[in-house]
């Protein structure tokens, strides 16, 4: 394996996965934002969130058909930066938006169901973010692949989140629910078959 192969996967993957940081950080230092910039950015990281959620989802089924080993790196950073573009996302709303003032949230924010779906998809997230190194695969073992199955209940809540405060145009909380649907579906036994079949190639580094 060469320098590009083994070193230019992670570093391209890493550069898109940050692209959309950077350009909201250059929309806001340009003043590019509309005139409620909180709402822009929470928008914005949310959105993102989900994309990188289902990218990470989708890691799995297109390694087994295609067998890159990139796209297994693919899938844990993709849950990685999933991960933290919902805690921007959580961070914005909580600090920048209610000014970390904990009664003013619980009295206007918790009572809303979307409020409780976006807090528990990130709750989710925390320990698969936290047990995503290999120090704590080998910690857990057998129980490491159950503790990131938490991935798929966490998509489901945030695009959940994402579908109640949509309120009127919800066509895209539908797409991204249907993708997270037949990601999950590609996990059950027949579909896995399926696709093994399918695989186009043995393992490679390609």
């Amino acid at each position: 394996m060469n320098r590009l192969e083994k070193y230019g996967p992670p570093v391209i993957l890493n550069l898109l996965a940050l692209l959309p940081l950077a350009w909201l950080a250059w929309d806001i230092a340009l003043g590019h934002l509309s005139v409620n910039p909180i709402q822009d950015i929470q928008i914005r990281t949310g959105r993102t969130a989900i994309i990188m959620l289902v990218v990470s989802l989708a890691g799995t089924p297109l390694y087994r058909l295609l067998g890159y080993r990139w796209l297994r790196l693919m899938r844990r950073l993709a849950g990685l930066y999933g991960f933290g573009y919902a805690a921007l996302h959580f961070l914005n709303f909580i600090g920048v938006d209610y000014r970390f003032n904990l009664d003013y949230l619980r009295a206007d924010a918790l009572d809303k169901r979307y409020a409780i779906a976006g807090l528990a998809a990130l709750i989710c997230l925390l320990p698969v973010a936290v047990t995503s190194t290999r120090g704590w695969q080998r910690r857990l073992g057998r129980r490491w692949r159950y503790w990131h199955w938490l991935v798929y209940p966490a998509a489901l809540l945030a695009v959940t989140h994402f579908f109640w405060q949509a309120k009127i145009d919800v066509s895209l909380p539908m797409v991204f629910a249907a993708l997270i649907i037949l990601l999950l579906l590609l996990r059950l036994p027949f579909f896995r078959r399926m696709t093994a079949g399918l695989k186009s190639r043995p393992d490679t580094d390609g």
